[in-house]
């Protein structure tokens, strides 16, 4: 069997949902996947779904199958593209959306030294605080914090995003230093309202244990950094990524509480959706910011 061609049915079977649903796009019939399947499960020597007659939900092996082998089809279809690159010159109008805050400081500065190299091309740069529907807003590429929200998606990561909870010295000097994530209810907290995130409401994790704290504070903010500033002014505590604030937390100005837990990821990612068909114009402009944030300033949490 050939290991590529078992992760694109294996991804396939995935976003259909369904063995028939596979079946239907494959032009097979649902036997015929389902004995696909099973001399894959048979070859590897483990289980990568659980399934019933109606639905299909992957098994610990499964999910990691289907991160890992998407990884390594991106960079197969990666290498193939740089070995056969095409000779169209970008050209044309591309419409990206990003948050606020990330694309004012981030994004807009790469934005003016890409249209200095790619001249034929124009770029309409939305910044909002809402979600994007990339299919829905005719948007042709954007910026996404955290899981996709539409499988017909594609994404590259552009900076691995981890975050923390920090506070000034003189808030913690003031109030105590959280011992534990049910403490966040007695501290006045900062909350960055961000465009998936259920407000006022923290996920922390510490091994197998998970707590869902609702914070309160007396400030919240669409603009992260609005919320530094009022961490940095004592006002309380702070989720935030750490590339964010890593110059604050090595000066002494914050400082980091709660080290044996961790928040959710949020990398930071180039979306578009349609990979396959995408035009000269935002390839280049995809590898263009791919290559710009390989900064080291801007990866401060791998």
């Amino acid at each position: 069997m050939n290991p590529f061609s078992d992760i694109a049915f294996f991804s396939l079977l995935i976003k259909k949902g369904s063995l028939y649903s596979a079946a239907q796009e494959m032009g097979v019939t649902p036997p015929a996947v389902s004995k696909r399947l099973a001399n894959l499960e048979a070859r590897l020597g483990v289980r990568l779904l659980n399934r019933t007659t109606r639905r299909i939900s992957l098994t610990p092996e499964g999910d990691i199958y289907l991160i890992e082998g998407g990884k390594v089809l991106d960079d197969l279809e990666a290498l193939e593209q740089s070995i056969a690159r095409r000779k169209a010159t970008p050209r044309g109008t591309i419409r990206m959306g990003a948050t606020l805050g990330f694309g004012r400081k981030y994004i807009a500065p790469a934005l003016s030294k890409f249209v200095r190299t790619f001249q034929d091309v124009e770029i309409q740069l939305h910044l909002t605080d809402k979600p994007i529907n990339a299919l829905e807003q005719n948007i042709d590429l954007f910026i996404h914090f955290g899981n996709l929200p539409d499988t017909r998606l594609t994404s590259r990561t552009l900076i691995p995003n981890k975050r923390i909870l920090c506070a000034s010295p003189k808030y913690l000097l003031r109030q105590g230093v959280p011992q534990t994530p049910k403490d966040l209810t007695q501290h006045q907290c900062i909350f960055l309202r961000e465009s998936n995130e259920t407000f006022g409401t923290w996920h922390l994790y510490s091994g197998n244990k998970h707590e869902t704290i609702k914070v309160r504070g007396q400030l919240t903010t669409n603009d992260g950094e609005s919320a530094t500033a009022w961490a940095l002014e004592g006002h309380g505590v702070l989720m935030r990524s750490i590339w964010e604030v890593d110059t604050h937390l090595r000066t002494g100005r914050l400082q980091q509480i709660l080290t044996d837990w961790t928040l959710p990821s949020a990398n930071i990612s180039l979306v578009f959706p349609e990979k396959n068909n995408m035009s000269a114009a935002v390839r280049a402009l995809v590898d263009f910011l791919v290559e710009s944030f390989k900064d080291p300033s801007l990866a401060k949490a791998k």
